[in-house]
């Protein structure tokens, strides 16, 4: 079952934080902090800044949201 509550965004990584946390800058303005899907943890995707993501957010919290691709 897929949560209607999601938004599907594309941004750029500028900042790696501690913890697999990154500071990504998104298309529509505004800087938020991501981490790591589990699928990209397993199979051991790289995430360096200047990367190109796309980024799930809960459309109740814009500040936090998690990367699900590297573009």
């Amino acid at each position: 079952m897929q949560n209607k509550n999601i938004v599907l965004m594309e941004g750029e990584v500028v900042e790696a934080l501690p913890n697999a946390f990154f500071k990504v800058k998104l298309n529509g303005g505004g800087e938020i902090i991501a981490h790591l899907s589990g699928k990209m943890r397993i199979n051991h995707i790289k995430v360096a800044q200047g990367d190109r993501v796309s980024v799930e957010m809960n459309e109740y919290n814009k500040e936090k949201g998690r990367i699900v691709r590297r573009l």
